[in-house]
């Protein structure tokens, strides 16, 4: 999917204008958002696209299921290293430059996946593509924040995933069409090489975007982060300037902020949980294995892929909902009633696979939608936009590879070993799965702050300098 200006994207809940702002200062913050959100969309696109191909990959390269297993956590273990190195180069050279970058490596990586003739060369290809969705999935909702007005920020950072839903939609999709127009021995090359046409596309949009703005006055820029600000249409400049200086004023920018220190526990620990629960909601053992799990219950090969299709759906839908309330209701009412809703529907499906899942099929198919539609409004929306927001600006970068790296890390795991464990027990997998999502709402109702309508700098006062 590829997105040549801004009149073609899709509509937003209306732009304030308050302070005299611009139409094209509104499509200035409005068309920088889209554009680093479609390395979302290459991110959510590379993740799911693995779910068509599994079956022919383990037939192509003689897999049992922990080789299935390794092959599909490859770019989550990539994803673990880009999540952790991106940090320093977002800082040091620009959260603009190192889009390019990815944009790069995304391209490099679909026609290496597609073009493979050996396990290795495809191990290689999947391990690069994972390095870009680490890198992504850190600097492109960073990026959004650092660009965006306080009363938008959520609706705008919910654009990034908005993109990753819309990539694994369009992944799903073409995965359909794909296996119905080629034999299955060259469908999954298919499958995996179309991302370079989107990837081409995100790396020529990345020209025309201007770069953060919080980021050049951590380099010593100011006169650029003025025109930036200018152009985003800031009303009060010199105000929003002396913010963002006084945020930085104990960190050199030739010094990397230490992140692991007293002053930022807080932040940190709120991370960490967060990005843990997210993964344990199950979300990517629906993801990569939506095709064996509904075979497992019945479904046909065929039919299988078109129910996937289904789970791509409601993520794309119920992100759109998500997207018009975040800022409405805020952060922990969605992940409230995320939490109450997957509980129900996961310990759904691990009921229905307990009495024998082929008798439950359609119970099954309703129950992982319904977990989708939770996970879309609640974890989905909020993971992403909570952390972009919760670090000051000296570590911003740095605790947002924290916690990509941890929810990345938590992905690899699940990924890696729910084949094996679902050859043993596929209910008490989502068994577990339901148990953490209590959990989870205890931790939302009793530890976690509400970010709703705060800037970034009033943020920091709140949760870091306070606790000094």
């Amino acid at each position: 999917m590829s997105t040549n200006n801004q009149h073609n994207m899709p509509s937003l809940p209306p732009l304030s204008t308050e302070g005299g702002r611009s139409t094209a200062n509104r499509q200035t913050v409005i068309f920088g958002a889209f554009v680093a959100a479609l390395g979302g969309l290459l991110f959510g696109f590379d993740t799911a696209v693995i779910s068509g191909t599994t079956e022919a990959l383990q037939k192509v390269f003689d897999l049992d299921s922990f080789g299935l297993g390794f092959t599909v956590a490859i770019a989550l273990i990539g994803t673990i290293a880009g999540s952790l190195i991106v940090g320093k180069p977002a800082d040091v050279f620009g959260r603009k430059t190192v889009l390019f970058v990815l944009a790069i490596g995304f391209l490099v990586s679909s026609l290496g996946c597609g073009l493979a003739r050996t396990w290795l060369e495809f191990l290689g290809s999947r391990f690069l593509g994972g390095l870009a969705i680490g890198g992504a999935s850190v600097v492109a909702p960073m990026y959004i924040a650092e660009i965006s007005p306080p009363h938008l920020r959520g609706r705008l950072v919910m654009v990034n995933q908005l993109n990753i839903v819309v990539g694994i939609l369009l992944s799903y999709v073409s995965n359909y069409l794909v296996a119905s127009l080629f034999d299955f021995e060259v469908a999954w090359r298919w499958m995996l090489g179309l991302l370079a046409v989107p990837s081409a596309a995100f790396f020529l949009l990345i020209f025309k975007i201007p770069e953060s703005p919080r980021n050049l006055i951590r380099r010593g820029r100011s006169a650029e982060a003025r025109k930036v600000l200018e152009k985003l249409g800031e009303q009060d400049v010199d105000g929003k300037l002396a913010d963002i200086e006084a945020s930085l004023v104990d960190q050199p920018a030739h010094r990397q902020e230490r992140l692991l220190q007293a002053a930022y526990r807080r932040p940190v620990f709120l991370t960490c949980a967060l990005a843990v629960f997210n993964q344990l909601t199950g979300i990517n053992a629906i993801l990569y294995y939506a095709p064996k799990i509904f075979g497992m219950a019945g479904a046909s090969h065929d039919s299988s892929l078109l129910q996937s299709i289904s789970i791509g759906g409601t993520l794309l839908l119920f992100t759109i909902v998500a997207m018009f309330v975040i800022d409405r209701f805020g952060r922990r009412v969605l992940l409230l009633v995320g939490s109450v809703g997957m509980t129900v529907c996961l310990a759904t499906v691990a009921c229905a696979f307990s009495n024998g899942a082929d008798r439950y099929g359609p119970l099954v198919l309703a129950a992982m939608i319904g977990s989708i539609a939770f996970f879309a409004v609640s974890q989905g929306a909020v993971m992403f936009v909570f952390i972009s927001e919760i670090f000051p600006n000296a570590v911003r970068a740095t605790g947002q590879a924290l916690g990509t790296f941890i929810h990345w890390s938590m992905a690899a795991i699940v990924s890696w070993t729910f084949p094996v464990m679902a050859d043993f027990s596929v209910a008490g997998m989502f068994g577990f799965f339901a148990l953490m999502m209590v959990l989870q709402w205890f931790f939302v109702w009793k530890i976690m702050p509400e970010t709703k309508g705060i800037s970034l700098e009033n943020l920091e006062k709140q949760l870091v300098r306070a606790s000094r």
